[in-house]
């Protein structure tokens, strides 16, 4: 099964891509195709994207999914006649805050994006690092990392760093155990040198198992025997060369982020 995800913004689209990938990462048995519409400020803009959305409704026979972040109510209206799963970013949280705060809200284009928001740049830094960085990609920039998860296939490493970039303005990498590291007595090459800097992720395998047969059914990968074996040896790697881990199994990814902050005495770097 493949969606059609739109990511439209009146802005750089960085994180509402951030949030539609983090929050889609935990239905690992569709297949996400994903269309980003970033600096869509015009009505005709809209139009022309409203079309684009039909037209696909109309081939594929199922809704799009829309995750928008458009300031202007007006084009946020028109967008919401396209056939799709409407996400809205924005009024999502304004409507209670304007409840809240007894004003409304100013609907100004790029508001949160201004050039004085330091915490905004930050995050939009922590969050390009962690998709450079992801599933033991550019490790040429660990020593940049304020933190580097490590762990099995499928423990959760990717969305937890995206939250803590998010979040916290966290640079956080991430380094996937593979059958060579389990056959060494330290830790992974690639991460030696930035033991200060891990932390390890494990899950209960028949946990694991369940998410790995969504991902490859019948496959070895999956199998439960394989599933064990890489958590048994995680963890024995763990205690081995002396690094803190946490078990993600029945954990949200907001516990987890929150334990390896604490843990390890990470400082939040947005306000």
């Amino acid at each position: 099964m493949e969606r059609t995800v739109f990511i439209v913004s009146d802005h750089t689209g960085l994180t509402a891509e951030s949030v539609a990938r983090s929050l889609l990462a935990q239905f690992e048995a569709v297949r996400f195709r994903y269309v980003t519409r970033p600096f869509t400020d015009t009505e005709e803009e809209v139009y022309g994207l409203v079309y684009e959305i039909n037209s696909i409704f109309e081939r594929e026979q199922v809704r799009p999914i829309v995750f928008s972040t458009l300031a202007n109510p007006v084009l946020n209206d028109q967008l919401k006649t396209a056939p799709a799963l409407h996400f809205d970013l924005f009024r999502t949280y304004l409507g209670e805050l304007e409840r809240e705060l007894g004003q409304p809200p100013t609907g100004r284009v790029g508001r949160l994006h201004s050039v004085s928001d330091n915490s905004y740049f930050t995050r939009i830094d922590a969050v390009d690092f962690v998709l450079a960085t992801d599933d033991g990609l550019g490790d040429r920039h660990y020593q940049m990392a304020d933190v580097i998860l490590i762990g099995v296939s499928r423990a959760g490493k990717t969305p937890t760093c995206l939250f803590l970039g998010l979040q916290y303005g966290l640079r956080a990498a991430n380094y996937p155990l593979a059958e060579d590291d389990f056959e060494r007595d330290t830790l992974p090459e690639p991460v030696k040198a930035y033991k200060d800097k891990i932390f390890g992720l494990t899950i209960n395998p028949a946990r694991l198992h369940q998410i790995r047969t969504q991902r490859k059914p019948n496959s070895q990968y999956a199998s439960m025997e394989q599933c064990e074996y890489e958590v048994r040896r995680a963890e024995l790697l763990f205690k081995r060369v002396g690094i803190q881990y946490f078990d993600t199994t029945s954990a949200s990814i907001e516990e987890i982020a929150t334990n390896i902050v604490q843990s390890a005495g990470l400082k939040r770097k947005i306000g």
